[in-house]
């Protein structure tokens, strides 16, 4: 798969160099990534672009990353979402994040190297962005 052909990433967080980590390592497996700095943004851009999968650091500047987790998954219910954090690691926290319906995995952001690649191969087998219902198995 090349980057030309793999699957659309929206990748969030609102430092630049976890951004570019994550478009390295996205493009790494061969997917096509666009970034968005703030929930804004990344509102919008998700709309435009019908991602295959979004990547959402939680701690986010204009329109926080719990708001938009929630709006996502109401104009989104289909698109699978990795939420990955610095701040919400304690147990109750992670518990409540991962019961999302869209979220199929939380990554301390340390940790990303190693998580994010097969979580989000994960999400993908699973997510469809379009409304329709997935594959029977």
């Amino acid at each position: 798969m090349t980057a030309e052909t793999g699957k659309l990433i929206l990748a969030v967080d609102d430092d630049e160099g976890v951004r570019e980590f994550l478009t390295f390592l996205l493009k790494k497996l061969g997917h096509r990534v666009e970034t968005a700095v703030d929930g804004e943004e990344a509102a919008r851009k998700a709309v435009a672009s019908k991602p295959d999968l979004i990547v959402l650091d939680l701690m986010l500047p204009r329109y926080g990353g719990f708001e938009l987790l929630h709006r996502l998954q109401q104009d989104m219910p289909h698109v699978p979402i990795v939420v990955v954090t610095g701040r919400y690691t304690d147990a109750a926290t992670s518990d409540l994040i991962r019961q999302e319906p869209n979220v199929i995995d939380l990554i301390e952001k340390p940790h990303m190297e190693k998580r994010l690649p097969p979580a989000v191969e994960r999400g993908l087998a699973l997510g469809r962005h379009d409304g329709a219902d997935a594959p029977d198995a």
